[in-house]
């Protein structure tokens, strides 16, 4: 089922002083960043009038972190198993079929907010998912 780890998502409460401490201690390397909102996000954290920005960042062996910002759902500083919980948030898993994916995890009792989700440029569908634990999953089906 799954193709590789995609990248771990960290909450962070300042996004310029997180990118400089992992960008210019860490040698990560922004590779994009950008202002997340609207339906698809909602549905996919099971959230309403979500606002964040994402930066994602390239380590030097090619690995991802993705830095997320909630301007809409600030949290306390301690991890509670929420998609906006400072710290480690989820971890993001590149699948080859999002739908059958899905379903398999779905039949085992896996929970999830919504069905899978396209992203607003196309070119991938997501969903989260909660794993052991309570840990947060990102699945992600790459479309183009």
């Amino acid at each position: 089922m799954i193709i590789n780890l995609r990248h771990v998502g960290l909450v962070v409460t300042d996004l310029e002083k997180a990118k400089k401490f992992w960008c210019e201690l860490l040698d990560f390397k922004v590779e994009k960043e950008m202002d997340e909102s609207g339906p698809h996000i909602d549905l996919m954290m099971g959230l309403e009038s979500v606002s964040v920005t994402t930066a994602k960042l390239r380590a030097p062996d090619n690995s991802m972190l993705e830095l997320l910002y909630f301007k809409s759902h600030p949290d306390k500083p301690n991890w509670d198993g929420t998609p906006f919980s400072t710290g480690l948030t989820h971890i993001s898993l590149t699948v080859k079929d999002l739908s059958g994916s899905y379903k398999t995890l779905s039949e085992a009792g896996v929970t999830f907010p919504a069905a899978p989700q396209y992203s607003p440029d196309g070119s991938v569908k997501v969903i989260y998912a909660k794993g052991p634990e309570g840990i947060l999953l990102e699945l992600v089906e790459e479309l183009n």
